[in-house]
């Protein structure tokens, strides 16, 4: 590689850019080396595209909004540009069906694309101009962290896909055993009651160096006081629930909730299976015994009815913020820890782990009203509908990427998984998923008024 030039504008370390660019592609191939190469075409999840897709649309994505959008150049193949553009969400089986593509490139020739398309990119980042005031897309370098960060996504993506392919596709890592299988809850109190605050959500552009449009502006709420769980809510404690017999109670689910599961059929979370009378949790290389301590992973539905049924609700998305950033003194911090940056002593994020951990394991991690796991292990749902808040404006180099989902079909969730990279641990980042969604790495914990 060329010696690249320094950024003069500020905001964009050029030779920073150009090694995150380089690291997320080696990571990226290493999950599609996970992969034997008869699952090339195969769809995982039906409510999202073949493997296949994933390979082209990264950096066609990169393409189309960085090189074309901010450099305005031709492009390496406008077909592919096209029909890698962009990913799915349907409500439901029949909306997948209808966005079916008939036919895909051979492999060799999406991987011809890969390798175009990754020469171009990183000659605009060695010797391009990829900041300043005259194009949006360029303005403190939106269009070069819009790629890096939508990769990054797409990684956890990918591994919640693969989570659902039969192991015969998959390569299974020497030395990979899970973590605490057979550990129990830890035996801590179970609530903790956090007092009336403040919590400011969403950032000032100025406050850091790049954020989704979702993500500002910044604004201040006053959250009365509630109280909320120390710990996730576990497989243990969900089992409970499934054995009191919470998926035929009717009253327990939303009308809408009520219907979709009726139509599912699921009568349990989808991470879990039942074998001759035991419950196994289905790993990405295998079944395991049901870990009792790890946070149980569950639609918006799921934990909405479990709440329920404790007499509960979940949490809204400014008292997560205000368990996970507030403190006694009144300040707010960047992690629920402090202001020191993410690392392994805090959470399990930044794929250090392939599954998900005891709950409590990083004691370091919690915040100052001793809750646990708010960053890491999980995305935390909330209630509160996906929308923009007050002031929104889309983005130049994605104006799709959150206005299509202010639909009252979305709900926020915080705080990260194990598949999570560590620069979206950002205080202000949020993450969205369809109520009834049960492919993603999320959690839940329970909230309550104050007594």
């Amino acid at each position: 590689m060329k010696h690249a030039p320094p950024s003069t504008a500020g905001v964009v370390d050029r030779r920073q850019v150009i090694r995150a660019y380089r690291d997320n592609r080696a990571r990226t191939r290493a999950l599609f080396e996970m992969l034997t190469p008869d699952a090339y075409y195969e769809r995982p999840i039906p409510l999202r595209h073949p493997v296949v897709f994933y390979d082209g649309h990264i950096p066609a994505f990169a393409v189309n909004a960085f090189l074309k959008k901010g450099l305005g150049h031709p492009g390496v193949d406008a077909d592919l540009e096209v029909l890698f553009a962009r990913g799915i969400d349907p409500v439901d089986g029949a909306a997948a069906s209808a966005s079916a593509v008939a036919g895909w490139p051979a492999r060799d020739a999406v991987q011809r694309y890969v390798e175009q398309a990754d020469d171009a990119i990183l000659a605009a980042l060695e010797s391009g101009v990829i900041e300043g005031d005259g194009n949006a897309v360029l303005r403190r370098g939106q269009g070069v962290f819009t790629i890096l960060e939508h990769e990054e996504m797409h990684q956890e993506t990918l591994l919640y896909m693969w989570h659902r392919l039969d192991s015969r596709f998959k390569r299974r890592p020497d030395g990979y055993e899970p973590v605490g299988v057979t550990a129990t809850r830890p035996a801590r109190r179970e609530r903790v009651t956090i007092p009336a605050g403040r919590a400011t959500l969403g950032a000032a552009r100025a406050d850091i160096r790049f954020g989704w449009d979702n993500e500002f502006p910044a604004h201040a709420v006053e959250v009365p006081a509630f109280s909320l769980d120390v710990h996730d809510v576990t497989n243990a404690d969900y089992r409970a629930f499934v054995d009191a017999g919470g998926y035929d109670d009717a009253a327990l689910w939303s009308p809408p909730a009520w219907r979709r599961r009726q139509e599912g059929g699921r009568s349990h979370p989808l991470f879990w299976e039942r074998v001759d009378g035991e419950w196994f949790w289905r790993g990405m290389f295998g079944r395991v015994p049901l870990p009792s301590a790890w946070p149980v992973y569950v639609t918006h539905d799921e934990a909405a009815a479990f709440a329920r049924w404790k007499g509960l609700r979940l949490p809204t998305e400014a008292e997560y913020h205000r368990a996970a950033f507030g403190a006694p003194d009144g300040a707010e911090r960047a992690y629920p820890w402090g202001e020191a940056p993410p690392d392994a002593t805090r959470g399990n994020f930044d794929f250090r782990f392939r599954d998900p951990v005891p709950v409590g394991s990083f004691p370091a991690g919690a915040s100052a009203w001793g809750v646990h796991d708010l960053i890491g292990n999980g995305w935390e749902w909330t209630a509160t509908p996906f929308a923009g808040f007050p002031g929104f404006e889309v983005m130049a180099s994605y104006p799709e990427y959150s206005a299509d989902f202010f639909d009252g079909a979305h709900y926020v969730v915080k705080g990260g998984s194990p598949a999570t990279a560590g620069g979206l641990l950002r205080r202000s980042f949020r993450n969205w998923f369809r109520p009834h969604y049960p492919y993603a790495y999320a959690t839940f914990r329970c909230a309550g008024d104050a007594r």
